[in-house]
């Protein structure tokens, strides 16, 4: 058995202030329940910087630094590829494997575009990481929606081409579960006994929530999943 985290959607800038709220303490309050919590990993899905500064992932490095457990990360719409790079580099991940579970990262960003899209050349790497894997039980993690959230969000900012992904996923039984973040609310799908599920953001909700949160997994050996959102008052 093991566990993980994952947080989503920072938005640090060089000011604390970003989108009305203090993103800089309310990570840092998330970051303070994070440490008391079992962990073999924490995972970051995306948009940690606002405006993709050197001095915003510095100080974003500098709010983590009480995690103990080795990060990963993945880069949204609002991240700057090389900054996030000379400061994350380390962290920056292809395959995570944890226990029976290898947890797979696809790249949907565009550059300049908030919608995201996955690249021909990125599915067929894609189903050939999926061939290849030699875990059990496979999770996918990637940074924009890949199905209608039916709530408040404007899909046309999620995945452009969900169904060019969904033709690899099927191919694979042992996908378990896709994670995302970018629409910065607490939900669950399910896709044919596919779990689709999405990280609420650190900073501040897109919908009428006014926590903030994370999502706290436990990965069983038989392939089962169980998550809690876990909300803290911003």
């Amino acid at each position: 058995m093991k566990h993980f985290i994952q947080i989503s959607d920072c938005h640090i800038d060089d000011n604390a202030q970003t989108m009305e709220v203090d993103s800089h303490i309310n990570l840092a309050k998330v970051v303070d329940k994070i440490v008391t919590l079992q962990s073999d990993a924490l995972l970051i899905s995306g948009d940690l910087t606002h405006n993709g500064t050197p001095h915003s992932y510095k100080k974003l490095k500098e709010i983590l630094t009480p995690i103990e457990t080795d990060i990963f990360v993945i880069a949204g719409n609002h991240d700057d590829s090389n900054n996030l790079a000379s400061e994350f580099g380390a962290c920056l991940f292809d395959c995570i494997t944890l226990g029976a579970w290898d947890i797979i990262n696809i790249d949907s960003v565009q550059l300049g575009k908030t919608s995201g899209f996955v690249t021909k050349n990125t599915l067929t790497t894609l189903d050939k990481q999926l061939q290849h894997s030699n875990a059990k039980y496979n999770l996918i993690v990637l940074h924009h929606p890949i199905v209608p959230m039916n709530s408040a969000w404007d899909d046309a900012l999620s995945l452009e081409n969900p169904q060019d992904l969904f033709a690899v996923l099927d191919k694979h039984p042992k996908i378990q579960a896709v994670l995302f973040g970018h629409a910065h609310e607490s939900a669950e799908f399910d896709k044919n006994g596919l779990k689709i599920i999405a990280c609420p953001s650190t900073a501040t909700q897109f919908n009428d929530e006014r926590r903030i949160g994370f999502n706290y997994y436990t990965l069983f050996d038989d392939g089962r999943l169980d998550y809690e959102t876990q909300w803290i008052n911003s």
